[in-house]
């Protein structure tokens, strides 16, 4: 049975990682992954009340993720369709390609540790696209928004998917993930960064859209104004109150952002009252819901499903045992988890962590988990299809992937190695 779960395990990842040169949708090959390493389960085991008991287990904890995702994703999709996030880049005006560089990266840190590293990484390219006209200075932008964006999600517990399912499954707590990993995460984007400004020669051509030339923004009614403020405080303050939330109360993050999902809803149905139903329509939440990445949600629900499988079966908890034994080194077995989250989806990497690794032998906080959560978050930058974020800037800037190998990838090693270096001499001082 071993070999077999296994062997069907194995042959799904490999079809996940092909998605684009087999042309066939991972979602759809993740869940029917997650399915058959349960059936195969179910078949070879006898006792198939007790393999009904560990599968409602392991939905019970996948459900938690898959909830908190939705609403937050919602929730990010109402400020998004009510502009709100056009006050934050509005307020850039700098015509410097140096200057714009340090600015958009520095933003794309901080806002992805409150939104998402994937929803910031879009909104920044949307914001390079508006003040960058030359076609190589704005790739060289998308591809620090890349680095930043992930940087930013690996130091909050709602920045990034990862840092959220160790979050949720109680490994790290959230003082302890910020205090311990803003600093790391912090370099893992400066020194990147800084070598970029020095070593850059911007086109002699580039203008932005804030000179006389450019595209003026148009005019916004006061009521329009206050629309985008209300929607944006309550949408980020909303974010940054599900952690109290989760602290005060002890209960599952999901449950505080459901709550924070109700709260801008309500908010946007009582701004929008006086318009007729096909104006109000596209203020919806209804119409937010429409525009998630749905499958983006089923396809944490295959794997997710797929690895806890492999976790009942104690196949996860036999390959910790074995690397172990193989490289010894716990903090280099984590850097190596990381750099492979750029190959493939770091979601299943981190998942089949979380299986592999019991809290009984590494309790809340430890070093494994904030580590992991640092290097699965950083780690994809290394590559262009390593993240989420990755790949959706891939597909709006048209990067080529040798590209970005010559161009950002090795700055990107850089600033993972120096992030993770300030992480391990911090731990070992403050021991």
């Amino acid at each position: 049975m071993i070999l077999l779960l296994t062997g069907f395990f194995v042959v799904g990842y490999l079809l996940i990682t092909l998605e684009h040169s087999i042309k066939i949708n991972k979602t759809a090959t993740a869940l029917i992954t997650g399915v058959i390493c349960w059936t195969v389960y179910a078949i070879m085991n006898t006792n198939t009340e007790a393999v009904g008991h560990q599968l409602g287990h392991h939905l019970t904890d996948t459900a938690e993720i898959l909830f908190f995702l939705l609403g937050a994703m919602t929730v990010v999709e109402l400020i998004d369709v009510h502009d709100g996030f056009t006050l934050i880049t509005d307020r850039i005006a700098s015509r410097n390609i140096r200057t714009l560089l340090w600015i958009i990266s520095l933003l794309a840190f901080f806002l992805s540790a409150l939104l998402d590293n994937l929803t910031t990484a879009i909104v920044m390219v949307s914001v390079a696209r508006k003040l960058i006209r030359g076609a190589e200075d704005r790739r060289t932008v998308a591809g620090m928004i890349i680095v930043a964006s992930n940087a930013g999600g690996a130091w909050s517990p709602i920045g990034d998917v990862t840092t959220t399912m160790l979050w949720i499954g109680g490994q790290i707590t959230t003082i302890h993930i910020i205090r311990a990993l803003l600093l790391p995460s912090l370099v893992s984007l400066l020194v990147p960064l800084t070598i970029l400004t020095r070593l850059y020669k911007p086109q002699p051509t580039t203008k932005t859209a804030t000179d006389k030339s450019g595209i003026s923004r148009p005019y916004v009614t006061p009521t329009t104004r206050r629309e985008r403020r209300t929607m944006l405080a309550i949408g980020l303050g909303g974010m940054l109150f599900v952690p109290i939330f989760k602290t005060v109360t002890h209960l599952p993050p999901y449950m505080g952002m459901m709550l924070v999902l109700g709260l801008i809803w309500v908010a946007s149905e009582i701004l929008h009252s006086d318009k007729d139903e096909s104006e109000r329509k596209k203020f919806t939440a209804a119409y937010a819901l429409s525009r998630i990445d749905t499958s983006s949600i089923l396809f944490f629900l295959g794997i997710l499903l797929a690895v806890g499988a492999l976790e009942a079966t104690g196949i996860l908890r036999a390959l910790a045992g074995s690397l172990n034994h193989a490289v010894g080194n716990m903090d280099l077995i984590v850097m190596l988890i990381g750099m492979v989250s750029a190959v493939v989806d770091n979601v299943p990497i981190v998942a089949a962590a979380m299986g592999m690794y019991d809290m009984q032998t590494y309790p809340v906080d430890v070093k494994l988990w904030t580590f992991l959560a640092y290097c699965a978050g950083t780690g994809g930058s290394l590559l262009l299809i390593g993240s989420a974020a990755g790949v959706a800037v891939m597909g709006m800037e048209k990067l080529a992937f040798g590209w970005y190998l010559r161009k950002i990838s090795w700055l990107a090693l850089i600033g993972y190695v120096a992030g993770a270096l300030v992480y391990l001499a911090g731990f070992a001082l403050a021991e």
